[in-house]
């Protein structure tokens, strides 16, 4: 996403397969891959994944790894070693690079399909959030878009005031 300004949008409805590949739909496929096939799939929320191009992610990531590294380095975080650790942890299962097989179908990791929540045979729904791709849940999906879309009005004349 970083070299074009097409927004990843739609919402659809798929089934995992048995071996948890998942198909993408062609919509967001093509704008999600004209960087290159390589993508990272990351932990976001209960119940949902996103993936983005590594051309997005990867300079997020070494911004955050730098920021931390150069507090450890200055000794700014030593009183506060616990939460380095947690970060720590997050940072380093949160994402993991993966690559589509045949026909633009993502196999969703051990360790992420916990964290999604479907099972085999199971509905998810793939959602295109403008700069990303997020995998869900169907049942975190009705919560967060029931709980989030009172203040969509407001957002789009924020983002666009």
């Amino acid at each position: 996403m970083a070299a074009t300004t097409d927004l990843l949008l739609g919402e659809f409805q798929r089934t995992l397969d048995d071996r948890y590949r998942l198909g993408l739909p062609l919509e967001l496929l093509e704008p999600l891959t004209a960087a290159g096939q390589e993508l990272v799939l990351a932990k976001e929320r209960s119940g949902c994944l996103s993936l983005w191009t590594a051309a997005t992610w990867k300079p997020r990531l070494d911004a955050a790894v730098d920021v931390l590294r150069s507090k450890l380095v200055a000794g700014s975080l030593a009183q506060r070693i616990n939460q380095v650790q947690d970060l720590g942890r997050l940072l380093s299962t949160r994402q993991r690079t993966v690559t589509l097989a045949g026909r633009g179908r993502l196999v969703i990791p051990e360790g992420f399909r916990e964290f999604l929540g479907v099972e085999p045979g199971g509905e998810l729904l793939v959602v295109g959030a403008a700069v990303c791709v997020e995998l869900w849940n169907p049942v975190a999906w009705g919560d967060f878009i029931t709980a989030e879309m009172p203040a969509f009005r407001q957002r789009i004349d924020e983002l666009t005031a």
